[in-house]
């Protein structure tokens, strides 16, 4: 069985930028560095089978390369314990239309839709029993947060493997993105 995800990677620069705002906060398990991404689709356990479909699948995915930057922080979930510390994604639409290609394709190999609405985020830090106040306070320490600008002209197929260190990542396959500039939607 292959426990697999969706992501797009972060260039150095912009994981120096996040872990020097990882600390300060008691409590909080930060992400490493190295694991530090962006998921466009957490997919779960498949088999052998549906891991090479999946390859494939996404290997036809035709979408544009884009720029982005990270923006802001925030917890979730909201109006409740925090459990996840986390930082945001400056609005683009790009980001959107890849994470709908690869959503499309998932659903027409027969996975389950993603129930929830995306929200396009790093996770910096795991949270467990830190009050509200406390994660607010350090909210509004970092409530500048911006990275620099960057391109993603690629997206990758992560596997992950739980251990009691925390879990492991390994890239599966990387996929291109077009340089081209062509934006098309796979809705």
């Amino acid at each position: 069985m292959h426990r697999l995800f969706v992501a797009i990677d972060l260039p150095p620069l912009v994981k120096r930028e996040l872990t020097e705002i990882c600390s300060s906060l008691p409590g909080a398990r930060w992400v490493k560095a190295e694991q530090i991404h962006l998921t466009l689709r957490f997919i779960g356990e498949v088999d052998d089978g549906i891991f090479q479909d999946i390859r494939k699948e996404l290997a036809d995915i035709k979408s544009s390369a884009f720029t982005m930057r990270l923006a802001g922080l925030g917890f979730f979930p909201p109006r409740r314990p925090p459990h996840v510390l986390w930082a945001g994604v400056e609005p683009v639409e790009s980001i959107v239309v890849l994470r709908d290609w690869v959503e499309a394709a998932l659903v027409g190999l027969g996975l389950e839709p993603e129930g929830r609405k995306f929200s396009p985020h790093v996770t910096l830090a795991r949270l467990r029993d830190i009050s509200v106040a406390r994660v607010e306070h350090y909210l509004a320490a970092n409530m500048s947060f911006v990275s620099s600008e960057f391109q993603v002209s690629a997206f990758h197929l992560y596997s992950s493997v739980l251990t009691s260190n925390g879990a492991i990542h390994q890239v599966e396959t990387s996929y291109p993105l077009d340089k081209s500039g062509l934006l098309r939607s796979p809705l």
